[in-house]
């Protein structure tokens, strides 16, 4: 009898574990150990040639466990689970989102080449490309959302970047205000340049649900787990998704860097994955009557959503082609400066003040103080990340409530 074909949220419950291998346990028990035993010197050995690359595996042949830095069950299972969504050849789980954006920039990237990049990233990421490859002797390019594919490939050009293009970083839509990136295009011109690049998406504010960038063109596709995947406030990870090829690099670099999740870790996001659809559709659902509201409040100045894209302009084409929802996230610029943007903020009861997103709670932040002060001022203007710009991640409380509170403070500005 052929075997039925899943869903992904159906097989989260499932995927990658034999309960006949932890004494018929229905969950994946949480293995708290640094080694693992051989059956035999010649397995050890076989097992550290696959893992170090030394050789290719034969047919049917499986990486057996060795040391939890390089393999351990609950990540590898957790790992299986993730490439799910995605329809990704392979996954590695990380310490924290930063850890897997770093070492996909760390192992592309050498003195001498070229990083293209979109703006806004999350402050994080700023940081590093702009002052970490820089001592490292790397070419940081950034665009812009308003830029077409057509003048990037020109801006390209015109620097001769050739074959030194390594790798494009792309966050769409971008951390905080919602804009979007052409993946497909962007992919495409970089590619004609240099068939070699590598092009990496961070799609961590849509979450394994809502947009699927390996289906369109990239490489390689990074999250920071801690948000929508992990969902609960209660986990520091990092995930990176892609092809094969790709993947070997980045699951070989972070071998050595040493900076792969714990057991602990994997554990919490395996139950996390198990309601991942039912939490991100709910808080999807909260966000647009959030975003409808504000909208049309006398002391919101505009709102950055992307359910609220007029039709026929180019962002809202773009989502349409890439996206499947709207998402959680909503910004906007309340009426004022940084001081009635800071009594909204102070006034909020049911919604926390704190960064991260993705989580069951919603959360609320001042993007141009906090993720992104690290960011020169003229950059943030430029990118639209203003004095008076709010930032909401939209949890699963009822939507009535949090519009009340969101509408309470507000009264108060």
């Amino acid at each position: 009898m052929s075997e039925k074909k899943f869903s992904p949220e159906s097989l989260m419950m499932s995927h990658g574990y034999k309960p006949s291998l932890s004494e018929g346990a229905i969950k994946c028990p949480i293995f708290q150990t640094s080694t693992f035993a051989f059956k035999s010197a010649e397995e050890g050995k076989a097992y550290f040639e696959l893992a170090y690359g030394l050789r290719e595996k034969n047919e049917n042949e499986e990486l057996g466990l060795i040391y939890s830095r390089i393999n351990n069950p609950d990540l590898e299972i957790l790992e299986n689970r993730l490439c799910l969504w995605d329809e990704a050849d392979d996954c590695c789980v990380f310490e924290s989102g930063m850890s897997a954006i770093s070492t996909v920039l760390l192992e592309f990237l050498a003195p001498g080449d070229v990083l293209l990049y979109s703006n806004p990233v999350y402050g994080g990421t700023d940081h590093f490309i702009k002052h970490f490859l820089l001592k490292m002797g790397i070419k940081t390019i950034g665009f812009h959302p308003w830029q077409t594919p057509e003048e990037i490939g020109e801006m390209l050009r015109e620097e001769n970047c050739g074959d030194k293009l390594k790798l494009v970083h792309i966050e769409t839509p971008a951390n905080p205000t919602n804009t979007l990136t052409d993946i497909e295009e962007i992919g495409r011109i970089a590619k004609q340049i240099n068939p070699e690049c590598v092009v990496c998406v961070d799609n961590t504010y849509m979450g394994p649900l809502w947009q699927h960038p390996l289906k369109l063109g990239a490489d390689l596709v990074v999250y920071s787990a801690t948000k929508y995947i992990g969902g609960h406030s209660d986990v520091i990870a990092g995930a990176v998704l892609g092809h094969k090829e790709p993947m070997l690099r980045v699951r070989t670099l972070r071998t050595f860097l040493g900076n792969m999740a714990g057991p602990w870790t994997g554990w919490l996001l395996l139950r996390s994955l198990e309601t991942l659809k039912l939490r991100m559709e709910q808080q999807c659902s909260n966000a647009q009557e959030v975003a409808q509201f504000l909208n049309k409040h006398p002391k919101v100045e505009s709102v950055n959503y992307l359910g609220l894209l007029e039709e026929g302009t180019q962002q809202h084409k773009l989502y349409k082609k890439q996206c499947s929802a709207p998402g959680a996230m909503v910004t906007f610029n309340i009426k004022g400066k940084e001081k009635e943007a800071f009594r909204f903020l102070n006034a909020l009861s049911l919604m926390k003040l704190a960064v991260s997103l993705g989580s069951t709670e919603s959360l609320a932040q001042h993007p141009a103080s906090m993720t992104h002060a690290g960011v020169l001022p003229d950059e943030r203007l430029k990118m639209g990340i203003t004095e008076n710009l709010v930032r909401l991640s939209i949890g699963v409380e009822k939507a009535d409530d949090l519009i009340s509170d969101i509408g309470d403070a507000l009264k108060g500005v």
